[in-house]
């Protein structure tokens, strides 16, 4: 028996920009070893597993998987998830995409070309920078904050932002998933950039994060006294979201494209 698998671009208006994700819409629960096989052959940054609940209209319970770990929380793979579900007909076009997650029940609606996930805000607190942070990304940090998942470091601007080269090996050894960088942009129109590496959940740097603005949103909230942003992830592929703070969640908005269609045979 084969099992359908759809590869996307997500947060991205064409082909070959923002981030791949695999996706599988599965008709029954699968083991989560075979997943994490399945992730690590795809050898994207996230594959994820849809599996439609049996109560009608309770959506799907939705895992994503690294090359190497399950991670609890992933925008660009759920975006990429409901852009699947629609655009199969799986969903109809003015539902709501209701996904169970590690991080609770996630929502997507659909507006024209543009998909909006509704998300858990996740703000960071500052820290003292960790011993090496600084020299593993090789920068003079302007800020140093913690959020649930992941470091947050803001530097001086864009020019700093672009210019940084980590030593993978060095972040590989801190506890924490990820490490993101910030700065304010310089393209108008753009509020803020960002760009994002985890090497220790086998993704040196991450082509377009949506749970990342998850803590982005509410950090430049405070910088900038606003609640609404465009933000702009200036990775080789890039990617643009659109960010929206909405009490303790966050509205991440996106584009997405199909680019492959497969089976899997495994």
């Amino acid at each position: 028996m084969t099992q359908p698998i759809v590869h996307v671009d997500a947060f991205t208006d064409a082909p070959f920009g923002g981030n791949p994700a695999a996706v599988c819409v599965l008709p029954a629960g699968r083991d989560a070893g075979w997943m994490q096989q399945v992730a690590r052959e795809m050898n994207l940054s996230e594959t994820a597993f849809l599996t439609p609940r049996q109560e009608r209209g309770e959506g799907y319970d939705l895992r994503w998987f690294t090359p190497t770990h399950e991670v609890d929380l992933c925008g660009h793979a759920t975006l990429a998830s409901a852009h699947v579900l629609w655009e199969t007909r799986q969903l109809a076009d003015a539902a709501t995409a209701r996904f169970h997650t590690r991080s609770g029940l996630l929502t997507a609606t659909r507006h024209g070309s543009w998909i909006e996930l509704d998300f858990p805000a996740t703000p960071d607190t500052a820290i003292d920078a960790p011993p090496g942070l600084a020299e593993a990304l090789g920068v003079q940090p302007r800020y140093v904050g913690q959020s649930r998942f992941d470091y947050l470091v803001e530097l001086a601007d864009e020019a700093a932002l672009r210019a940084v080269r980590p030593d993978f090996s060095r972040l590989r050894a801190f506890a924490m998933r990820g490490v993101m960088i910030t700065s304010g942009a310089d393209e108008p129109g753009v509020d803020f950039v960002s760009r994002y590496f985890a090497p220790a959940f086998g993704i040196d740097e991450d082509p377009v994060t949506g749970s990342t603005h998850c803590c982005l949103g509410p950090f430049w909230s405070r910088r900038l006294n606003k609640q609404t942003f465009v933000a702009r992830q200036v990775s080789e592929r890039g990617g643009t979201l659109k960010v929206a703070l909405d009490g303790d969640r966050v509205r991440l908005g996106g584009q997405a494209v199909t680019v492959l269609r497969g089976e899997l045979l495994a």
